[in-house]
């Protein structure tokens, strides 16, 4: 099972995101939202015969997978969240913040990948995870700013996902930040029982 475990996620994910492909509630949206899906969950299919993370590498970058692609199916702000928003009492619907502080599990990735191939001390790798997180997330912020402003009407306004915040993209940044710093402190806490590969230079701290 656990040797098989990315392959049965990437099944897993395959059938959700056929299923929810299906009637959209923006098909434009729709494809908006899910274009980066398809080319990370592509990247890093052709890529794991070259470099197999973790199986709980794989987990934490399929959480975002998931998410993304429900928040692409109904729209992140028509997302049916409305328990936890009236739990907490919320003004709005915050499945999106929920979204963005999953972008930031692909900073273990980053992290696993130079802490095995010993690129770089494990402080450097922890810092340079979190900040490469930062500077996409405020990438992809500019990017939403350009389809809303290009795209206009109703499509422009559900992808941007504001929900009339004036702060949207600040805070979406923050919760991908803090996401990046949660899985940076797993790395830390699992890093020694990550396989170094075999021709990795050695000399490095663990």
């Amino acid at each position: 099972m656990d040797r098989r475990f990315p392959e049965i996620l990437a099944a897993t994910f395959v059938v959700f995101f056929v299923a929810l492909g299906l009637a959209p509630v923006s098909r434009q949206v729709w494809w908006a939202e899910n274009i980066p899906v398809m080319a990370v969950f592509l990247y890093f299919a052709a890529t794991s015969r070259r470099f197999r993370f973790s199986n709980l590498g794989y987990a934490l970058m399929a959480v975002w997978l998931f998410l993304h692609t429900i928040g692409g199916h109904y729209t992140f702000a028509n997302v049916p969240f409305g328990f936890v928003t009236d739990l907490f009492g919320f003004s709005r619907n915050h499945f999106d913040r929920l979204a963005h502080f999953t972008v930031g599990f692909y900073a273990f990735a980053l992290a696993e990948y130079l802490w095995r191939r010993r690129l770089a001390h494990p402080v450097v790798i922890a810092v340079f995870a979190v900040t490469v997180i930062m500077a996409v997330a405020c990438a992809y912020e500019i990017i939403e700013w350009w389809y809303a402003v290009a795209e206009g009407g109703e499509a422009g306004v559900e992808f941007l996902g504001s929900q009339g915040d004036v702060w949207d993209a600040q805070k979406d940044m923050l919760a991908d930040t803090l996401g990046a710093f949660f899985a940076v402190g797993l790395f830390w806490l699992y890093r020694r029982q990550l396989p170094v590969d075999a021709d990795a230079p050695a000399g490095l701290p663990r």
